[in-house]
């Protein structure tokens, strides 16, 4: 029987990271990307070897579209080294680069590089690799809380996000022919390093999001990991072209 196995971007830490180690702990092997922190993704292999499963790292720029037909020919090669299979079974775009900045100061380059990485890089990154993604699999795109609530700021950033969630109703439309699911997923804020760890390490805007919150706090990485794992998980093999936020009630 093949191993089920996740391609996920931006895996060497924050949410990507836990997803993978969330995935390894439901049987799921992994081969993700990373930027720059090459020791960081050894770190994760040798985390989810740890827990009996695979995973291999392979560096990218997402926001470099010239890169990913290369790419997606060492995803083939890394799925025959290793587990003797040509597809994979859950693609999750979780790459991406933040930005705080008013509208009116935003910069054209500013503008640019997020756009390339945290939309025009998921779209044609899953085109690239949609060829060895299995029929009946899974697509989970990461998009923002901030999508459906505004934060003065955060206009471009958001507005890629809102695009990333358009884009994935239209793919569940159009891979419905090949059984292929896809959802986007829409964190609150959480506390990771992502976007120099303001939401982690600064304590008035913790307490901010936190009094926003039905929950009474902000996000954890294990509060998405877990949720992206549960929803590649076959029970939810009904769940398609939705928007699903995981923020603990923000902004109710």
């Amino acid at each position: 029987m093949d191993s089920k196995i996740a391609l996920v971007t931006g895996g060497s830490r924050g949410l990507g990271k836990n997803t993978i180690l969330h995935l390894a702990q439901r049987g799921v092997d992994a081969i993700f990307t990373y930027h720059s922190k090459a020791e960081a993704a050894r770190q994760v292999v040798a985390e989810v070897e740890r827990t009996g499963r695979k995973a291999v790292a392979l560096q990218l720029d997402t926001g470099d579209t010239k890169a990913f037909a290369d790419f997606a020919k060492q995803v083939k090669q890394a799925l025959e080294a290793h587990w003797q299979q040509d597809h994979f079974d859950f693609l999750v775009n979780n790459a991406g680069v933040g930005l705080r900045a008013a509208f009116s100061e935003t910069t054209e380059e500013q503008f640019d590089r997020l756009m390339n990485i945290n939309f025009k890089g998921v779209f044609f990154l899953t085109q690239s690799v949609l060829p060895l993604i299995a029929d009946g699999g899974r697509i989970v795109n990461i998009s923002s809380g901030l999508a459906r609530f505004s934060l003065p700021g955060h206009a471009a950033y958001a507005a890629a996000k809102g695009a990333v969630e358009v884009l994935t109703r239209y793919l569940a439309k159009e891979l419905g022919d090949r059984r292929i699911c896809v959802n986007a997923v829409a964190p609150g804020a959480i506390e990771t390093d992502f976007g120099g760890g303001v939401v982690r390490d600064n304590r008035d805007v913790n307490t901010f999001i936190a009094s926003q919150t039905a929950l009474g706090r902000v996000g954890l990485p294990d509060d998405i990991g877990a949720m992206v794992a549960l929803l590649l998980c076959e029970g939810n093999r009904w769940i398609n072209g939705q928007r699903i936020e995981a923020s603990g009630g923000i902004f109710l």
